[in-house]
Formats: C-alpha cells, structure tokens, sequence
C-alpha cells in the first residue's frame, strides 16, 4: 500500500491548458523526450486480431517522453494504476486498457511506435498499456501509455497527441530533446541479454529473399544455448528482419521464416528446450542500417534474440 502511495504522489497534472505533466515515481525528468511539432501518431484502441492492431490516427504535436522508475519487485500494473487515475481526474477518458496478453503480445507491442531499447524496453510477457482522449477543449488531445518492467526497474512512456507545453522550434518544425546515445553492442552475448534485454545474432546474417542458415557453426548461437542453459527460467523471443526489398506482408512471413530457422538450429542442433524459445517476425519494420545501401541492407536481414520472460 505505502509504494502504491508514493506512485500516486509522484503524478501531477497541472490545471493550465495542455499542460500536462507526468512525473513517475523517483523519475525527476524524462531519461528522453521527442517533439514534433506537426505530426500525427496511430493510436491503438483495441487488441490484436485478424492480422492487425485497430488504430485511430490522431494529428497534431506529438510529445514523446519515457521515464526509468527505480525499484525492484514494483509490478507493472503499481506503476500504471495510479497514471490511469491522474488521467480520468484530468478530465480523459479511458479508450483501450490492457495487460501483455489480453493485447496481443508480440504483436500488440509491435505495432505500438516506441522510442527504441534500451530507453524504452518492453518485456513481452509483463506490459501494460492504455489509450485516453480528453476532448474538454474541443480540441483533440490523446494519450497513449506503455508500462513495462525489468528485474531492476519500471519503464514508462507517454506518447501525447494534440496541443503541448510551448517549446522553440527549429526551422523544420520539431523540437527535440535528444534521445541518449545507444550502446554499442559490445561484450558478452549474456551482457548484453542481461543490461539491455536484446541483442544482434551478428554472424546468422541470409541473401535477399533467403530464409537459409549459411553454414553449421555460429559462435552467437552458441552462446545464446549456452545462456539459455545457465538461465532454465528464461525464454527468448527470435526476432527476423528483412530489407525493404518487396511488399510488407511477404517480408513479415519471411523474417519470421528467418527466426524459425534459427529456432530449429538452436533446438535441433545444440539442445536448446522447445519451451524456451519463441519465433516471430517484423519484416522491414525496425531496420538498423539504411535500405538505401547494400550495406545497410545486408545488416537489416537478420535476427534478434529478446529476453521475453522469467518464470
């Protein structure tokens, strides 16, 4: 009761007009915020079904900010609860409201626009999200919300669509707090799963069009089972990724194509349980490098590997 208090205590909406201000618990400022000062941003307002997440295109500034919520063991639904409520006091009414599964999971998260990791991480089994709209000034004002947690801390971001704080803009239009540099990916195959919940399967790389494994050996696959055995309560989620050559539909099947042939490696060749992994597919959606070079190219056909769960 006494951490939920102090969550509830750290929310604060101000009473001016749009100014809408949100303070998570021990988060001071935003880790990274982004402004664009005409925009507009899908707004999901149901679950996943059929192939696609129901969305409702809102325009106007877009205010992205995401929050680092110090405190192990806090639950996800501890931080959102007490956000949901300074909402409705604010005069927004709740359009979507969900939990993980209950939203469509992997692809639930996936059609939601969120800044990359590790500023803003999602574990694919603990999130929950909800969508508001305050329409109180005759305006359009939403909000769109994703909390989520890792074994150390909570993650917050609030994406807000309509009129936002005043903020100088630059000559193209936006503002910007820049988001912090991300990390190399560096080091351990296990560090990098543990610190940032992902990493790049740097040498599984496939030919345009391909979902064939070249070759038998690949160092980060090993390490990968080897992880995977040192950590029993632990799952991952194989993630493919293709360039933009061609349409999305058949790039999704074939990116997802690509992690299964992984998943099949690791379980068929080095031992990895069936109950630890997971395949999917994004197609050309979260692209690393350039499309418009061969380089870039090569480096987006590949797969990931996203710590999804602990039991």
């Amino acid at each position: 009761m006494r951490r939920a208090a102090l969550i509830a205590a750290a929310v604060v909406f101000p009473t001016a007009p749009w100014a809408l201000a949100v303070t998570p618990p021990g988060a001071e400022a935003p880790v990274a915020e982004r402004q664009i000062v005409a925009g507009s941003y899908a707004v999901p307002v149901g679950p996943f079904a059929d192939g696609e997440v129901p969305m409702l295109r809102a325009e106007g500034k877009v205010t992205t900010r995401v929050w680092h919520v110090p405190g192990e063991g806090m639950t996800t639904l501890q931080i959102l609860a007490p956000l949901r409520a300074a909402l409705i006091e604010a005069g927004y009414a709740v359009i979507y409201d969900c939990a993980a599964a209950e939203c469509g999971g992997f692809d639930f998260r996936y059609s939601v626009e969120l800044l990359p990791e590790p500023v803003m991480h999602v574990d694919l089994g603990d999130f929950r999200f909800l969508s508001a709209r305050n329409t109180a000034s005759g305006e359009p004002d939403y909000v769109s919300l994703m909390v989520s947690r890792s074994s150390t801390r909570g993650f917050v971001q609030m994406t807000r669509i309509g009129a936002a704080e005043p903020a100088p803009a630059d000559s193209r239009g936006s503002t910007k707090r820049p988001l912090p540099t991300l990390p190399a990916e560096s080091g351990a195959l296990s560090d990098q799963l543990d610190q940032a919940g992902r990493t790049v399967l740097k040498d599984v790389r496939f030919a345009t069009g391909s979902s064939q494994l070249d070759g038998e050996d690949f160092a980060s696959l090993e390490a990968l089972a080897a992880y995977l055995r040192d950590h029993p309560d632990r799952s991952v989620v194989l993630v493919g990724h293709t360039d933009a050559e061609g349409g999305l539909a058949s790039n999704v099947a074939l990116s997802r194509e690509r992690a299964r042939a992984v998943m099949d490696h690791l379980i068929g060749r080095l031992g990895v349980p069936a109950g630890q992994l997971a395949a999917e597919g994004v197609g050309f959606l979260a692209p690393l490098a350039s499309n418009l070079t061969e380089t870039g190219r090569t480096l987006n056909r590949r797969v990931e590997a996203i710590v999804s769960s602990t039991r």
